[in-house]
């Protein structure tokens, strides 16, 4: 049962979270092994003073890396949130499925082996690799006579995995130039990105996060059921052609920002339907929200564990979804749907 029953709570609390969101994006930018006072990053951002080492911080370094999470994190949310409704399991995600992972390899390979290749490529890479290893997980998934079920599903995911976590640690054999570039994308991190980078995966991320929400009403019809959705007049291979397209852009756009980082997909979408219950109008917002949060929590959380060196932000994000995995697991994948 949802603890949020009406419109006016909803809302309510939705402008909560967003307050919350833009708190941790503070934090994000003056926190860390050197901290910056708050009335020093608002000075950054109205009189920037490239003289002044707390400003060239904020503005080159910090703002940078919160964008990322920001982005990455509401991304993933989202991903993860159709990735549940297109196939029915709640113990699904991009980075389960084996998307994320097929994505890293491509980007990997292609940043490793491909000269100077150009930042664009190396995206379009990650779109290839989370394209083939969705057709590839959708295919095995299908085999036999039950044909697409939740468990044969997750299976599938977890042995393309498998696969292309294999073939990603070839490359550190093969590429010694390249193992940490490898390191840094098996790991997942969002230190060191710049604005450039950022404002090449954002119109993939808006396109993505906009498609999502217009396909808000027919996932609540898909929902249903094939059949129900089918006599209601629901074109459901077009729906499910689309939710996969939107699931590609959102999480290869986030691997070729930020690298593999797990479990945001899957631990978002449930916190999401526990507060609003199971209309996709507010659980995608929602998960956009918390996604961007969680990651930004966890982002600040890294730079203090292990003092004076960080953790890669991907860890964080393990430690916190590893259990929540293990318990949803337990209680058979009845989460809440």
């Amino acid at each position: 049962m949802a603890w949020l029953r009406t419109t006016t709570q909803k809302t309510a609390v939705l402008t909560g979270l967003l307050a919350g969101m833009v708190f941790c994006f503070g934090a994000s930018v003056s926190l860390g092994t050197y901290s910056i006072a708050f009335h020093e990053v608002v000075q950054a951002f109205i009189h920037f003073d490239p003289g002044l080492t707390e400003h060239i911080l904020v503005i080159h370094t910090r703002l940078p890396r919160a964008v990322t999470a920001m982005l990455v994190g509401g991304s993933l949310g989202v991903s993860g949130v159709l990735t549940q409704a297109l196939t029915r399991n709640p113990l699904a995600s991009p980075s389960i499925l084996g998307i994320n992972s097929g994505a890293v390899f491509f980007a990997v390979l292609a940043s490793s082996f491909a000269g100077n290749l150009p930042a664009e490529g190396v995206l379009w890479a990650a779109f290839a690799g989370a394209a083939l290893s969705a057709v590839c997980v959708y295919v095995l998934g299908s085999v036999g006579r039950d044909g697409l079920t939740p468990v044969k599903i997750v299976l599938a995911g977890s042995a393309i995995t498998a696969l292309f976590s294999s073939f990603t640690q070839g490359i550190l054999v093969l590429s010694e130039s390249g193992i940490r570039n490898t390191l840094s994308w098996l790991a997942g991190g969002i230190a060191g990105r710049d604005m450039k980078q950022q404002m090449m995966v954002i119109p993939y991320m808006a396109a993505g996060m906009l498609l999502a929400l217009l396909l808000s009403v027919p996932v609540n019809i898909l929902s249903s059921g094939d059949d129900v959705a089918k006599g209601l007049g629901q074109r459901t291979l077009l729906v499910k052609i689309i939710m996969g397209v939107c699931i590609i852009l959102l999480a290869g756009s986030s691997v070729a920002a930020a690298g593999s980082i797990g479990f945001v997909g899957l631990v978002v979408p449930h916190l999401s339907r526990n507060l609003v219950g199971q209309d996709h109008r507010w659980i995608i917002p929602y998960s956009a929200v918390l996604g961007a949060a969680l990651l930004l929590s966890a982002d600040v959380l890294a730079r203090f564990i292990v003092m004076p060196s960080e953790a890669p932000v991907g860890v964080m994000t393990a430690l916190i979804g590893a259990p929540f995995f293990i318990y949803i697991a337990r209680k058979g994948g009845k989460g809440r749907r």
